[in-house]
């Protein structure tokens, strides 16, 4: 355990987008003591993870149009790219990393956070939680039999060739899932609603091909009621009647914001835990703000949680020089 009583300017909680960002905008515009802690043993994990290979990533994601309003020149490209963006980003401005460091508790003291992990704790003026949603994918309400736990993904881990594999979800992520599995696999997508509305363009046009080629099987506009071992297999009963069994189900259905962990940090919330912010992103606690997928409803934006850190670190600073 590290006993660091060196106190930041800024410590951020997350490695995603939105937690690089903030570093970045923090070294740029004049942060000096920063750091950045991040659970996985590497930056970038929920694009690492749950990213298909060469996944096109847009700045403009979902039709969202994002000016760049600091000093990170994001664009389009792909996954890969994407990841060599950031490892360049955090080697250039020489950001001080802790990875495989997971956070689990952050408290105020007078006007010094306390940001408790399984590596120490850390003291910071300002905390910055960029976590994501993706740490914590959405789970089925229905109960996964433990003895087909290793039958069941939430990413592409462990899928083989010459599988029959049901993915389910309705998004950018099931559909991209359903087409690159289809390569190898006999694969069905099952989407509780009729239509696909919330894939970007392109995949909603790639997985109707899909559909009309025989490559990807549509189940739509019905939900699943349970899950049974088959003999090893995933017996899938559905809410039409039928059943089927399948090698692996791959469930792409998001993630959820990490309530438990916002709430022990004393962050207000709204009905329906999400966390109430600021127009600064500033949290119901001075000095704790919120960056990335959580601070947005629609989340999944790079461009959006980029633009995060430069807004954040921008009201610190000014706060920083009106005490002056």
């Amino acid at each position: 355990m590290e006993k660091d009583e060196k106190i930041y300017d800024l410590i951020i909680v997350g490695g995603g987008p939105g937690g690089i960002g903030s570093a970045i905008e923090a070294k740029v515009l004049g942060l000096d003591k920063i750091l950045l802690l991040e659970k996985s043993d590497n930056h970038s994990d929920t694009i690492r993870k749950f990213y298909k290979d060469n996944k096109r990533v847009d700045k403009d994601w979902q039709g969202q149009i994002v000016d760049m309003e600091g000093n990170v020149p994001f664009s389009d490209g792909t996954k890969e790219s994407t990841i060599d963006f950031f490892d360049d980003l955090i080697d250039s401005h020489k950001i001080d990393s802790h990875f495989n460091c997971e956070v689990d508790k952050i408290s105020k003291e007078g006007d010094i956070f306390k940001v408790r992990s399984n590596r120490g704790e850390f003291k910071a003026k300002n905390v910055v939680v960029a976590i994501g949603r993706m740490g914590k994918p959405n789970k089925p309400s229905y109960k996964i039999p433990p003895s087909i736990k290793k039958r069941v993904n939430f990413n592409l881990d462990s899928c083989d060739r010459g599988e029959k594999i049901l993915v389910v979800g309705g998004g950018d992520s099931a559909t991209e899932y359903a087409i690159e599995l289809s390569n190898f696999n006999d694969v069905t997508l099952n989407y509780r609603k009729a239509n696909l509305t919330r894939p970007n363009p392109t995949n909603k046009e790639n997985i109707l091909k899909a559909f009309k080629d025989g490559r990807v099987r549509p189940k739509l506009g019905v939900d699943i009621k349970s899950l049974e071992n088959e003999q090893g297999r995933v017996k899938v009963n559905f809410t039409d009647g039928s059943s089927e069994v399948f090698d692996r189900v791959v469930y792409a259905i998001g993630g959820t914001t990490p309530v438990d962990f916002l709430k022990n940090a004393n962050i207000e919330l709204d009905d329906r835990g999400e966390p109430i912010l600021k127009d600064n992103l500033e949290t119901s606690v001075d000095g704790l703000y919120i960056a990335g997928d959580i601070a947005f409803k629609s989340g999944g934006s790079i461009a959006i949680a980029l633009n995060h850190g430069y807004k954040i670190v921008k009201d610190i600073l000014s706060k920083q020089n009106s005490k002056v």
